[in-house]
């Protein structure tokens, strides 16, 4: 029936839209009118058509489905075990306990949570054989369905040092490898893009850190996670991560390693605001959407107040309402890899991907990921990159809305921290200039602070 209807239509070739388009825009220029450049360098058509598409490769299959994920910070293990608790009775649908130290009760921490249908996160900022031991051989005595973050070179990246130095470092991750049944190893590539990097530099970074643990790590045969941020910039984040997962597989099949990557994506803090807050939720309700698109495994939403409040029930449950609005009311997981055939997703992954690839290989072949961070190369790159886009927010090019266009001009935020929602400024002696994150309207910000009474 659908076939005949559209056997009714004579198609329209692509040399006849930009004809007509050429004849609406009465002698302007077309490329100059209508083709705009991104920050990573490709040009945007005003149409993509059948005609001029062609699709050089095949993107990995990946099931339909996300969990939604909810962070815990383990301070207290009672309250810890409490709020998992209460939140997978709420719509969680997978737990990340962050875990500061190794003198955590396990049994305590997961005592009456529901362990072999729903996946839990340990994310380690410190590295422990022993703890890994603990947590590997308690998921095996509970057939317990969970996974172990750690990231020896996002320590590096985020902080300056590694937990103790290169060798030491890799020699534990080595015995951690040996002895794990449970994937261990994460790619911590949030800091790349809330300090400024554009999508080509994230997705050749989080390349090149995949490549340092697969030569660096023998016997890595487990899943690897892949944390994200995601940004406001829609199909091309949707296009961002349909070319990690390609991008991964092509890496990993030069290693025979045959697990895919498990990807959490987390809406950015770069874009969010301290002034009219509640605009935070719209950035984070698309941001979201595009994860789920771009096929994430697991979505981890940010509170519309994590800026300036300490964790609350409140803001938990309105990030955790908005994926369960668009899991269940919008059905957003009923589809699988919904994006394929869009041709502008389509060419959007293919020159996201082969650009990300060229960056890639420029970096590897001059020395890798690890000697171009000591080099201080890596960070000077994000920093040309974060600068461009702060002149364009300076400028209003980059447009916040409620923040530099629109704001309220009566909207006070001074005695509503409760953290301080700025760069930290903590000089000290560091192996390398770590990366750091900022937001785009920090500036802006600290001066209507200083003119509040």
């Amino acid at each position: 029936m659908a076939d005949n209807l559209f056997n009714e239509f004579e198609p329209v070739s692509s040399k006849q839209w930009k004809q007509q388009i050429q004849y609406e825009l009465k002698g302007a220029d077309y490329s100059e009118t209508l083709v705009w450049e991104s920050p990573e360098g490709i040009k945007v058509k005003p149409f993509y058509h059948i005609d001029e598409t062609e699709i050089n490769y095949s993107a990995p299959a990946k099931e339909n489905g996300f969990s939604i994920l909810q962070n815990i910070f383990v301070h207290d293990v009672v309250k810890s075990n409490k709020r998992a608790l209460e939140t997978l009775n709420r719509g969680a649908e997978s737990i990340r306990f962050t875990i500061e130290n190794d003198a955590v009760n396990l049994e305590a921490l997961m005592q009456n949570l529901p362990l072999t249908n729903t996946q839990y996160f340990f994310y380690l900022p410190f590295l422990s054989i022993d703890f890994v031991t603990k947590i590997n051989d308690f998921a095996a005595k509970h057939k317990a369905d969970i996974a172990i973050q750690i990231d020896p070179i996002g320590q590096l990246v985020k902080d300056g040092n590694w937990f103790e130095n290169l060798d030491k470092d890799f020699e534990k991750l080595n015995q951690i490898a040996y002895k794990a049944t449970l994937p261990f190893l994460t790619i911590s590539s949030g800091t790349y893009q809330n300090a400024g990097a554009n999508m080509v530099q994230q997705l050749a970074y989080i390349l090149a850190h995949v490549n340092e643990y697969f030569n660096r790590v023998t016997n890595l045969n487990q899943p690897i996670t892949i944390e994200v941020s995601v940004g406001t910039n829609y199909f091309f984040e949707i296009a961002k991560l349909r070319a990690l997962r390609l991008l991964f597989s092509t890496l990993a099949k030069e290693y025979n390693h045959t697990a895919d990557c498990h990807i959490i994506a987390t809406p950015t803090k770069r874009n969010k605001t301290l002034y009219d807050y509640n605009v935070n939720m719209l950035r984070t309700t698309t941001e979201c959407m595009s994860a789920i698109l771009g096929g994430a495994d697991s979505i981890a939403n940010l509170p519309y107040d994590a800026l300036y409040h300490k964790d609350n029930e409140f803001g938990d449950r309105i990030a955790r309402n908005q994926l369960l609005v668009l899991k269940h009311e919008s059905y957003f997981d009923k589809v699988n890899n919904a994006a394929d055939g869009a041709y502008y997703i389509e060419a959007l992954t293919e020159q996201l991907a082969e650009k990300a690839l060229l960056l890639f290989k420029d970096i590897e072949a001059n020395g890798g990921l690890i000697t171009q961070l000591i080099e201080g190369t890596i960070q000077r790159k994000i920093s040309e990159s974060a600068a461009k886009e702060q002149e364009a927010f300076d400028n209003g090019k980059e447009i916040l809305l409620g923040t530099n266009k629109y704001p309220n001009k009566n909207d006070m935020m001074k005695h509503d921290l409760e953290l301080y929602p700025f760069v930290k400024q903590n000089p000290r002696k560091t192996l390398i200039s770590p990366i750091i994150e900022k937001r785009l309207a920090e500036k802006l910000e600290q001066e209507r602070l200083s003119l509040e009474k």
